[in-house]
């Protein structure tokens, strides 16, 4: 008879995530995490979080609520938080803000936190933490009015209101970090972790 291979489950409605487990031929579905991520933020900074901290909780939370709901299933909880010193930027709301966040992260060095969460039967597994440091050069505001009518709707859908698949890369100096952590997947310390604890999941076929 033959094994059946227990489900692997993304926790993240990010389409970027999405394709970059579609991209390395992973079979697994999605399943986003119904948690307050406002309040637990809240919560975890005034206990002293920082941004590291912050990306490393909310990527657990999520792994946890969708695996009591798939207890058998792998389930992958993955954030991303960005910081600025000690300032949290989030998604912009708007293009004005997108602007506005563009306009205060030209010229510093910020840091991406990409964590990543693997659970099963509520049992934590294995996490890890990347962090990628970036620094956006000083730029004149119809460059970067250029750069956000290229990236249209998606600016809106990253924190600090840019995307380095896309034309925002335009927009950058430096970046010291991995590419998959800078997505906000740490990709490869994944797959190593899969390789350990269920090999068998990277032997399906998407």
């Amino acid at each position: 008879m033959e094994k059946l291979v227990p489900m692997l489950i993304l926790a993240s409605t990010s389409p970027t995530r999405k394709a970059l487990m579609e991209k390395a031929s992973f079979s697994f579905s999605v399943v986003p995490a119904n948690i307050d991520e406002r309040a637990l933020e809240i919560g975890a900074l005034e206990a002293g979080a920082d941004g590291r901290d912050l990306a490393g909780l909310l990527a657990k939370a999520k792994a946890e609520a969708v695996s009591k709901l798939h207890p058998d299933a792998y389930v992958i909880g993955a954030d991303q938080t960005l910081a600025l010193g000690t300032e949290l930027l989030h998604k912009p709301l708007d293009r004005e803000d997108a602007a506005r966040q563009l306009d205060h992260l030209a010229g510093k060095t910020h840091r991406l936190h990409a964590a990543i969460a693997l659970m099963r039967n509520g049992e934590l597994l294995w996490s890890d933490i990347e962090t990628a440091e970036l620094t956006m050069r000083q730029f004149e505001p119809e460059e970067r009015d250029l750069v956000l009518d290229l990236e249209g709707p998606a600016a809106l859908t990253s924190v600090g209101g840019y995307r380095l698949e896309g034309p925002s890369i335009r927009l950058f100096e430096t970046i010291t970090g991995d590419y998959f952590t800078i997505l906000g997947l740490p990709l490869l310390p994944l797959i190593g972790a899969l390789r350990d604890i269920a090999p068998e999941l990277l032997s399906v076929r998407a």
